[in-house]
């Protein structure tokens, strides 16, 4: 197992915001794979993962503030990598497809829209000219 720790932050800063964790725990890492970014008052840093494997835990979460050092998770490395990236084929193919789904759920409202659009526009009365007063002419009777 291989820690994931906290790097040093440069001159004068302490401390970082955990601002994003790009893995779940037991998703299949490779050496060097962005796991998590972190934030500094300065800079925003990266940190990979130190070996092959699946991340194991994940120590700190989101918005948590960490100082040099302070292990964020662990990677277990070996095979347990090989068992979770067929794992993870399923998983891509249901997101792949649910965006599918929402793209089409997306198209059919705007044709519904235009449908409705043209329904109203049908319904509509035909706009009517201003019917004009006739001129009356005032005759003297004698």
């Amino acid at each position: 197992m291989a820690d994931i720790l906290t790097p040093a932050l440069g001159e004068s800063v302490t401390e970082a915001t955990i601002a994003k964790w790009t893995k779940k725990v037991g998703d299949a890492v490779k050496k060097d794979e962005l796991l998590v970014e972190l934030e500094t008052d300065k800079v925003s840093l990266e940190v990979a993962a130190p070996a092959d494997g699946v991340l194991g835990a994940i120590n700190a979460a989101e918005g948590d503030t960490v100082v040099p050092g302070t292990v964020l998770g662990s990677v277990t490395e070996g095979g347990a990598a090989a068992a979770a990236a067929p794992a993870s084929a399923p998983a891509k193919a249901a997101k792949a497809e649910a965006k599918a789904a929402k793209k089409a759920l997306k198209m059919a409202e705007k044709e519904a829209k235009k449908a409705e659009k043209a329904a109203k526009k049908a319904v509509r009365p035909a706009k009517t000219s201003k019917l004009k007063k006739p001129k009356l002419k005032v005759v003297e009777v004698a």
